[in-house]
């Protein structure tokens, strides 16, 4: 399985960005994905998770509530991340990450391939 995260960058306190996240080698319809973060010194933290199934259930870390959504499309094989009304504290690595179990689990052990990661920045 191969994910190919992209679409970060440098931005300014309230903009936005579309992180993009492609899958191949696997059956992208059958998995849930997650984004995760991590800044420099911290821990990789959850962001939000979106189930496999028709409901395509999702789940946000409190922190990113109301400001980031997450969405897929199976036909191709790519799960974003759209982040508005960014904030200093949203500046990290961004990872996507394939969970077989079909759900949106918080911790990180239960997610098996990782992308490579996509550096956000945000400037105050």
């Amino acid at each position: 399985v191969q994910l190919q995260a992209s679409g970060g960058g440098l931005v300014q306190a309230g903009g936005s960005l579309r992180l993009s996240c492609a899958a191949s080698g696997r059956t992208f319809s059958s998995y849930a994905m997650g984004w995760f973060r991590q800044a420099p010194g911290k821990e990789r933290e959850f962001v939000a998770a979106i189930s496999w199934g028709a409901s395509r259930s999702t789940d946000y870390a409190d922190s990113v509530k109301g400001r980031f959504t997450i969405s897929r499309d199976n036909a191709k094989n790519t799960v974003y991340l759209q982040m508005n009304s960014l904030k200093p504290e949203d500046t990290a690595v961004y990872y996507c990450a394939t969970n077989p179990y079909g759900t949106t689990p918080h911790s990180p052990v239960l997610y098996d391939y990782w992308g490579q990661g996509t550096q956000v920045t945000v400037s105050s």
